[in-house]
């Protein structure tokens, strides 16, 4: 059977599956009783393809309309200008100067001379009754005017499916179906032979019990729908930030109207169709849209944003013209219909066992058929009756009928392949609660199977809550407790050093300090930028003063490759200088001057190197993370074409922030150590940083290793198979370096391998893992995007919880199958039984023991090792009660519809017997457990 799964089944991953090998295992399955049901859960190739085919069609025609419009541009300067807008009264009367399809043609053909026409982008601002400084009004009038006229930012969803649905699916099982025309048939002819209602008890047993199946399933499906439908809610919760009257804040995608101001950086997804007001080195990925991988650059020349769309890098202020449907994204949705998740490995494989044991099924309900019926001719040939058939022959025959069907009904597990889906939507259920959710299905099952995490430090293992509690300024180390306290600890430094202090902290940002609705100041940005700026503000800082003193000419956003972010301004007297900030011991090798105790700028000497990178070691070993600040005079004639320098700085100071171990995350590590899951810590971090924080949540043990990143990549493909399983730490890695040790994790150790990431540059190796897992709080949106679990709360704990789930989903299936095969089995061999014996107490006994063996095995099957099966039983009261019911109406079944039910009342002694054959299974599985599995 092994052989015969891995051949047919085996090719699917839990990831990037090929429709080669998607569509092999589903020509094996062939004939199978419900499709519908069957196939609910796996991904509808046909749809996928058409889709896709749709996508690329809309994409070159986007493409095409984009770079006609731009050549049409070029023709269009030079000609008479095009006829004059006339606003909508319905428009006019609402107080705007535009209207959403005039907005909407602009964007989309990307028209600049028709937003020229309506003044740019200030008129537009203008005709939207919106400002770049304060956004819309948000009195609650006016947001409804805007609703009216522009719509909402929300697209157009498929129906979800009611109850009757599900019922309607449950009754196209095709064995379902044959049983309704036995009954038919039975009930036409027992009330023609036996009358009413004598006649009519067969065929209303049939009936009862396939509504019985029916209603049970489609409860079961509905359910299951709604668990899905509410995790696809949270799915699209997406939230960015927006000024709205005058104050920043966070506001869903959904609720964005056209006119508001939306604040993007790295990793965000453009929520709607609008236009660029400020920002610097803004790059745009559309390739969702377009299909092109080049990204394209935004800025006032070329202001079109589109909806769908990602951030690659930069930072701006964007206004939205058009929103919903109305969108280039939403036009685009609109014509595409997914083809479904792609099935996991255990569902495809269980599907495999599923056609096995129903084709064994299948054999079994004809050879019982044609032994039911040979005897029936076999007693009229005996009897000289062969040529005299009767009604009650006919009945006869059709009861052997119904017989093999039941035997298919019960022997065919059709609810296998499904039992993994239930097990897997309980499993996301559990992890939503667990402040986990799980994009893809197969991640519930692939993370239980897990062997390795890569995890960053930063806000996974660590709180993410940043203070800086040591600084070196002017070669001077302070040790910071209290905002009072620092001011008298930076007192004695000469202003000039304050005032570059201030410069670098409040300009080299990409944080904001801001009021909020309390007029409360608050500070908006990283963890790490918070913490920069709350440094900047105890020492007396002013935010606002400090930014309106000079003038911002270029802005590179921090980059993870380069470990450093870095600003141009211009001086009130149009004088030029750069700022820097990043990783201490890179931004420390930029510079060849410090600001010495008297606020000179001096060479920096052998012995101040020397000082300073033991000041960053020292921080360093006590688990800080060390920031070097710095700056550098920049000659006339830049522009903001022009890359930033990259040396010739001079070191202003370095900052030590604390970022707090996660309580309980050493507990997590050690019970992923002895679950056999090895954790490891990939950061961009300095590596004593690192190493301290490693040993502090027990990651890093005396025969772990610690490496750096430039180390790392510079090792052959044979060295880094033979280090890697020794790796613990690797710091100061770059998103290349984190993707090449996922790579050879998984190729060359076979290791399953999840890993963490939250910006832009994780997406590589969050889509080469296993499993993918994005940060919920600190991610980006392209990461959540790449990834198969967002871990809600950033919490390393999360992730082990998201294991131990992964776990029960294949103890669950273990305990379903177990209990699964061994009903069909004795089902098979009770419907023999019952089908060669005409003894009605002989049946009834049957029956009644065959009840029992699937009750006990039901207690059987809640544990796989444990022997003892009754521990904590009645903490279930969902298994009590299945357990109960199943008693009681049996007891009734027998007891008291005997004549309806073909079944006479036992007695009570009877009713002990079916209750000891029953309990035998019990031991015997205690005893199976008692065998080591290797023995087998």
């Amino acid at each position: 059977m092994e052989s015969y799964l891995n051949e047919n089944f085996g090719g699917v991953k839990p990831k990037h599956s090929s429709d080669e090998a998607l569509g092999r295992w589903r020509k094996v399955v062939g004939v199978v009783k419900n499709p519908k049901r069957r196939f609910r859960f796996t991904a509808n190739l046909s749809k996928r393809s058409e889709a896709a085919q749709m996508k690329r069609s809309n994409q070159e025609k986007l493409r095409v309309a984009v770079l006609v419009s731009k050549a049409a541009l070029q023709f269009l300067h030079g000609l008479a200008p095009q006829s004059e807008y006339t606003v909508p009264d319905n428009v006019k009367t609402k107080g705007f100067g535009i209207c959403a399809e005039e907005l909407s043609s602009i964007v989309e053909g990307h028209d600049l001379k028709k937003l020229k026409s309506h003044g740019g982008v200030e008129g537009l601002l203008s005709k939207l009754s919106t400002s770049e400084s304060d956004g819309v009004d948000t009195s609650r009038k006016r947001l409804s005017r805007r609703e009216a006229i522009f719509g909402v930012n929300k697209f157009i969803e498929a129906e979800s499916r009611g109850f009757w649905v599900f019922v309607w699916e449950a009754l196209q099982d095709m064995t379902l179906m044959i049983l309704a025309a036995c009954a038919f048939v039975s009930l036409i002819v027992g009330i023609a032979t036996e009358g009413w209602p004598k006649g009519a008890h067969d065929g209303l047993g049939i009936v009862a019990s396939i509504l019985l199946v029916v209603f049970v399933t489609a409860t079961s499906d509905y359910r299951q729908s709604l668990q899905f439908k509410d995790l696809d809610k949270e799915k699209k919760k997406i939230t960015v930030q927006v000024t709205r009257s005058g104050y920043r804040q966070k506001l869903s995608i959904y609720e964005l109207l056209a006119g508001d101001v939306v604040h993007l950086s790295i990793g965000d997804q453009v929520p709607a169709d609008g236009l660029f007001l400020s920002g610097f080195s803004l790059l745009i990925n559309e390739s969702s849209l377009t299909g092109e991988s080049e990204p394209v650059a935004v800025n006032a020349e070329n202001p079109f944003l589109l909806s769908g769309t990602k951030v690659q890098d930069g930072s701006c202020k964007m206004l939205i013209t058009t929103v919903g449907m109305r969108t280039q994204w939403g036009k685009l949705m609109a014509t595409l219909s997914e083809g479904g998740d792609d099935e996991t490995p255990l569902q495809v494989k269980l599907n495999g066992v599923a056609t096995i044991i129903g084709k064994i099924g299948l054999i079994f309900a004809v050879v019982t058929f044609a032994v039911l019926t040979e005897s029936l001719f076999r007693r009229k040939i005996m009897d000289g009756s062969y040529l005299s058939w009767t009604g009650d022959d006919a009945l006869e025959l059709l009861e052997f009928f119904a017989i093999a069907v039941t035997i298919v009904v019960v022997a065919v597990p059709e609810g296998l392949p499904l039992a993994v889906t239930l097990s897997l939507a309980f499993a996301m259920k559990k992890m939503m609660n667990d402040k986990a959710l799980v994009r893809h299905l197969a991640a519930c099952e692939t993370m239980g199977s897990a062997t390795s995490i890569c995890s960053d430090k930063t806000g996974t293992l660590t709180t993410n809550h940043m203070t800086v509690v040591k600084a070196c300024v002017c070669g001077k180390v302070k040790e910071l407790d209290g905002v009072s306290e620092t001011k008298t600890l930076f007192s004695e430094l000469p202003d000039s050093v304050m005032t570059m202090l201030m410069q670098s902290i409040f300009n080299n940002t990409g944080g904001d300090v801001v009021i909020n609705q309390d007029g409360k100041r608050e500070i908006l940005g990283t963890p790490t930028e918070t913490a920069i700026l709350e440094f900047g503000l105890s020492l007396g800082g002013d935010f606002s003063a400090v930014r309106k003193e000079s003038t911002m000419i270029k802005v590179e956003p921090f980059n993870s490759a380069k470990k450093r972010m870095g600003v141009v301004i211009q001086l009130p007297g149009g004088a030029l200088r750069a700022h820097c900030k990043g990783a201490s011991e890179i931004i420390l090798a930029s510079c060849d001057k410090y600001l010495n105790e008297e606020g000179s700028a001096v060479p920096l000497d052998e012995a101040t190197v020397k000082h300073l990178n033991a000041t960053i070691e020292s921080f360093a070993n006590e688990a800080l993370r060390t920031l070097c600040l710095a700056y550098a005079e920049v000659p006339d004639g830049f522009s903001a074409n022009d890359q930033i320098p990259m040396d010739g700085y001079t070191c202003i100071g370095i900052v030590g922030i604390k970022d707090p171990v996660r309580p309980g995350v050493k507990e997590s590590v050690a019970i992923c150590r002895s679950a056999g899951i090895t954790v490891r810590m990939v950061t961009g971090d300095n590596i004593n940083t690192a190493k301290a924080i490693a040993r502090e949540c027990g990651i890093l043990t005396e025969d772990g290793i610690a490496i750096e990143g430039p180390e790392f990549r510079t090792k052959t493909p044979e060295e880094m198979t033979e280090l890697i399983p020794k790796i613990q730490v690797m710091a100061r890695s770059s998103p290349l370096d984190k993707h090449t040790l996922v790579k050879h994790l998984r190729t060359s150790l076979d290791e399953v391998v999840a890993v963490t990431g939250d910006g832009t540059n994780d997406a590589p190796a969050l889509h080469e893992a296993d499993i993918g897992l994005a940060m919920g709080i600190a991610g980006t949106e392209v990461a959540k995007e790449s990834a198969d679990v967002i871990i809600l709360d950033d919490n390393f704990s999360t992730i082990v919880t998201v294991a131990k789930w992964g776990r029960s989903v294949y103890i669950n299936i273990q305990k379903f199958v177990q209990f699964q095969l061994t009903v069909n089995t004795e089902g098979k061999r009770v419907f023999g039984l019952v089908g060669d014996n005409s003894d009605l107490v002989l049946n009834t006994l049957i029956f009644n023991c065959f009840v029992f063996c699937q009750v006990f095995n039901e207690v059987s099957s809640r544990e796989m090792e444990k022997i003892n099966v009754f521990e904590g039983i009645l903490d279930n009261n969902v298994f009590v009660f299945v357990l109960s019911s199943t008693v009681i109406f049996q007891f009734i079944i027998i007891q008291f519809l005997g004549e309806f039910a073909n079944t006479t009342p036992l007695s009570f002694m009877q009713w002990i017997y079916c209750i000891f054959i029953g309990f035998i299974g019990m031991p015997i599985a205690a005893i199976v457990k008692m065998i080591p599995v290797g023995s087998w």
